[in-house]
């Protein structure tokens, strides 16, 4: 059960690949490829997929991908700004093992081991105008400051994202289903979803339905689908002041106790602390 295999094309003529894009929205769909990916997000935000991990993105997200770990960033709600974003690619020929072996690189290898569960960094503010710079650099001095990025990213804060474990072999059947999938959730999390609805719309029996879905995401989909619900809460939380209640049943909650419960378990905290935190953070 995987994700769309992404065969990244620059890496043909080149080892290291660092590009800038913008677009009306973030369009790709969950996929996987067997580079390394560096993402910064310069605008727009919405819901990041990383394997089994379901969270918020918004400008200055800092993501790195270990190979052929399945991802996408998905836009949600109205947005004002574009989509844009710096990508890097590059694959294990870059820093080989011998490399790697060198007390210098200990930090960078313990650092590339680990992005097989995707990882979420908070850094310093240089860091974001050296990937900005990135892609306009010549390829020896590209180079030079990727390694500073990387050595620097090893020693800032950071958060794993999810599970290891989820590489494979293109199975495009599952690709397309997967894909249909968050297109529904999106459009109809604010609904009621049964089971019965969700393997309707990918054309399973609820029983197969629900064990493609754990096999595939290591967890059940109503999970899944509160992981989205909450993320949605989050967004609302920060850019409104609307009550709590408000918030819980325009998200498709429909008891407040078990909002509160959801939210405490992917949170760690209430919805009203999650809001405060976020507005101290801002100020």
């Amino acid at each position: 059960m995987e994700a769309k295999y992404e065969k990244i094309q620059p890496l043909e003529q080149k080892s290291l690949h660092a590009y800038s894009y913008e677009m009306d929205e973030f369009d790709a769909p969950w996929h996987y490829h067997p580079e390394f990916e560096l993402t910064y997000i310069v605008s727009s935000e919405g819901v990041r997929y990383v394997g089994n991990s379901v969270e918020n993105f918004r400008a200055g997200d800092l993501v790195l991908l270990g190979p052929n770990l399945p991802h996408c960033w998905k836009n949600t709600g109205v947005r004002k700004d574009c989509a844009a974003a710096v990508v890097v690619h590059w694959n294990n020929s870059l820093l080989t093992t011998d490399w790697l072996k060198q007390i210098e690189f200990n930090g960078i290898r313990m650092l590339l081991d680990r992005s097989v569960m995707g990882i979420c960094f908070e850094y310093p503010e240089s860091i974001a105008d050296m990937l900005l710079n990135l892609p306009n650099l010549e390829p020896f001095q590209r180079f030079v400051n990727f390694l500073e990025i990387l050595n620097t990213l090893a020693n800032s804060k950071s958060m794993l994202l999810c599970e290891s474990g989820f590489g494979g072999e293109p199975n495009s059947e599952d690709h397309e289903r997967i894909n249909r999938l968050y297109r529904f959730v999106r459009k109809n999390y604010v609904d009621k979803i049964t089971l019965r609805r969700v393997s309707d719309e990918i054309h399973m029996t609820e029983e197969s339905f629900s064990r493609f879905f754990s096999k595939l995401m290591r967890k059940p989909f109503f999970t899944f689908l509160n992981e989205y619900r909450i993320s949605a809460a989050c967004k609302m939380l920060i850019e409104s002041d609307v009550d709590v209640s408000q918030v819980a049943y325009s998200n498709g909650f429909e008891s407040l106790p078990f909002f509160y419960r959801q939210f405490k378990r992917f949170k760690s905290m209430s919805p009203g602390e999650y809001r405060d935190l976020y507005r101290r953070i801002e100020s």
